[in-house]
């Protein structure tokens, strides 16, 4: 199987446990890498014959910009679901998302989720 990935796409969002982090959001960022069978695609040049990663931005903005959830997980979930429907092609699909600072009393850079779909 082939892989493709698009990584650190960087989204706002007003997302958090804490009612002040879903009004004054935070910083996300989100990595989706697609398993299938891509070689068709390079031979016919066509986008239709792989995973088409604008599908990726489409949805995650409507996930991101959408209703505010509480948790990473949540958005995570939505956004691979979303994208599995989308995506008939693909046999696998791997979604991390991370949100950016998360909210705790010592510095970190992140708090990541990993979500995987199989067909």
């Amino acid at each position: 199987m082939d892989k493709l990935t698009i990584k650190a796409l960087k989204f706002r969002g007003n997302h958090g446990y804490y009612e002040n982090e879903r009004l004054e959001g935070n910083d996300f960022e989100l990595d989706v890498s697609a398993w299938g069978n891509f070689r068709e695609a390079a031979q016919n040049r066509e986008l239709t014959s792989t995973f088409n990663y604008e599908h990726v931005e489409t949805v995650a903005l409507n996930v991101l910009h959408g209703e505010p959830e509480k948790l990473i997980e949540t958005l995570c979930m939505k956004i691979g679901d979303q994208l599995f429907e989308k995506s008939p092609r693909i046999k696998k699909l791997t979604v991390a998302l991370r949100k950016l600072n998360p909210p705790i009393n010592i510095p970190a850079d992140y708090a990541e989720i990993t979500m995987t779909w199989k067909r």
